[in-house]
């Protein structure tokens, strides 16, 4: 099939959402244009990001769009492939002529984006990017809170969170795919517990898009490790722990670097799993401002899209948060002129679903707000830190 045969195939959706009377006669929509992986291995995923940009914009559109205009998103299918990202944010700005941009999910379709962004000097807010290192476009804004070496910060927080646990582990395994966010987040935990004192007894890698996951649950429960550190994005989590549960493992303790949400907290095999958050759907992050309306929107959206867990919860907040920050930019700029909205978020902090967020750190990072969850009864909660922790809620352990 020829790029020009997969780009059509790749249109996914033009969102219009107009509020009757709300704009200025005659005024032309403001066009945003971005991909999601609609298709593919992060597909799963990437609908949560489809249903919480829909939402938003009739929102925006609610409250009279931007600058008196009425606003359209613009999205494409990218089919989990950063090259063809790569072309259709090319697309979407020299053919569609698109005002604004948004950012795709997951690392690699955002830095093909931000290469594209910044060869056009073009703003790019993005939901998901996990290398923030390699975000050196003066023009990108991170929506995902986890400060500017998370290689560290991030580990250190899971750890500080074992520690507190009734047996902390004194082993540990890191299992990674080289898919590059979760493939650096885990060779910097792989760091962090050395320094830690805990002792590796495995590690090993594979390509994203395996589907092979026996050998590796073989490995694994031959290591027998006191905690299981699994980079992973999408379903490869559940993948693995199906292969472990066929081969009658269960991990003692186990953590999961960026999950499909519904289909690991519905899953049976994932009790007790772990992994990082910005939000959840309980005190103390639900008293955000508008975030009772959001979640009310997103119960009844997801469910009709299909999504095994309708609670909002990390990546639908991060979703939220992007258009919170793209929104915030135009009208502090007053302007769609990228440079002008560029220069107001960096001089000026965001307050979102998931705070107040700054743009002012290394490569426009600002503060790791991560926090450790658990599935428990089928539900994502946070655990740690106290402060952040749903009511009652304590880290389980197997």
């Amino acid at each position: 099939m020829s790029l020009v045969h997969r780009v059509a195939r790749g249109v996914a959706a033009l969102v219009i959402f107009v509020a009757a009377g709300a704009f200025a006669q005659g005024q032309p929509p403001i066009r945003i244009g971005s991909t999601l992986a609609l298709t593919g291995p992060l597909a799963a995923t990437s609908l949560v990001h489809k249903v919480v940009g829909e939402i938003y914009v009739e929102q925006l559109n609610r409250r009279g769009g931007l600058l008196g205009r009425p606003v359209e998103w613009i999205v494409r299918d990218d089919q989990s492939k950063p090259d063809l990202a790569r072309t259709l944010y090319e697309q979407l700005i020299t053919v569609d002529k698109v005002d604004l941009l948004m950012g795709p999910y997951a690392t690699g379709a955002i830095l093909s984006a931000m290469g594209v962004a910044q060869r056009y000097n073009k703003v790019l807010v993005h939901h998901t990017f996990g290398i923030p290192a390699q975000a050196k476009y003066d023009m990108q804004f991170p929506a995902w809170s986890l400060g500017p070496t998370p290689e560290v910060s991030v580990p250190n927080t899971v750890f500080d969170a074992l520690a507190a646990s009734p047996a902390p582990p004194k082993t540990i395994a890191v299992v990674t795919s080289k898919f590059p966010s979760v493939h650096f987040m885990s060779l910097g935990a792989r760091d962090v517990a050395k320094k830690r004192g805990l002792n590796e007894v495995l590690f090993l890698e594979w390509d994203f898009g395996n589907l092979d996951y026996g050998p590796i649950a073989a490995r694994i429960k031959d290591a027998n490790p006191d905690f299981l550190w699994v980079g992973a994005i999408g379903l490869e989590g559940n993948q693995l722990l199906e292969a472990m549960s066929k081969i009658g493992y269960t991990p003692k303790e186990h953590f999961y670097m960026y999950p499909a949400p519904g289909p690991m907290s519905k899953s049976a095999l994932a009790r007790n799993a772990l992994s990082m958050t910005v939000f959840e759907e309980h005190p103390p992050f639900t008293s955000a401002p508008g975030a009772k309306e959001f979640i009310e929107l997103y119960h009844a959206r997801a469910a009709k899209a299909g999504i095994p867990d309708t609670a909002v919860e990390v990546q639908a907040a991060a979703s939220y948060t992007a258009w919170q920050i793209l929104e915030a930019g135009v009208r502090g700029a007053g302007s769609l002129d990228d440079k002008a909205i560029g220069a107001w978020l960096h001089t000026h902090p965001v307050d979102t679903i998931q705070g107040k967020l700054r743009f002012d750190g290394p490569h426009n990072y600002g503060d790791d707000l991560m926090r450790v969850k658990q599935v428990q009864d089928g539900h994502w909660v946070t655990v740690y830190p106290a402060a952040y922790a749903a009511p009652g809620a304590t880290l389980r352990v197997q």
